[in-house]
């Protein structure tokens, strides 16, 4: 007897302490199976989809799931689990494997070359870098609406985050990239 008394109260609040968290959470599996759902096909098969998977239970796994752990490891870590981004893009040269994470891209291609995009915070810029070598920045956020980018001389040039900033800068160096492939 006591121990239903101790042991449902305290299924209650261990139940509540998951739930209230102050922390509503992104629920970003639920949020990947529906937006997977959406681009399935028509209007009617998604619906029917999204309907078999609340028969099936899918989105309710899902959503329990996000409710009892991942959302709570966004809310103690700060870090959603479920934001990792790797992708495999197979074409016909052969399978592309991308990584993103806070600090960029990674980019392994088919015959083995890495190419990786790297931001840097501080200075609030773009590198490149292939194959482990020392990266080579080539874009630097100055402000809103301006950035320096690298040039066909090797050197940085402002550029206005404007359709005419843009165009100005490729007609001036298309001649030099256009030469490059």
């Amino acid at each position: 007897m006591i121990r239903k008394k101790i042991i449902y109260p305290l299924a209650i609040v261990l139940a509540a302490s998951f739930c209230m968290q102050s922390c509503i959470g992104s629920f970003s599996l639920t949020n990947k199976v529906l937006r997977w759902n959406r681009q399935v096909s028509n209007k009617f098969i998604n619906e029917l989809v999204f309907f078999a998977f609340w028969v099936l239970p899918v989105y309710e796994v899902t959503a329990i799931a996000d409710l009892l752990v991942i959302n709570s490891i966004e809310f103690w870590s700060g870090n959603n689990p479920m934001e990792a981004n790797n992708r495999v893009i197979d074409t016909e040269q052969g399978k592309y494997y991308i990584a993103a994470d806070q600090s960029g891209y990674s980019i392994l291609s088919p015959n083995g070359d890495k190419i990786e995009f790297i931001y840097d915070s501080e200075n609030n810029s773009w590198s490149l870098a292939k194959n482990d070598e020392k990266p080579t920045e080539f874009l630097q956020f100055v402000d809103d609406s301006h950035v320096k980018i690298l040039g066909k001389d090797g050197d940085f040039v402002d550029v206005e985050l404007s359709r005419e900033g843009v165009d100005d800068y490729i007609l001036s160096n298309s001649q030099y990239y256009m030469a490059m492939r």
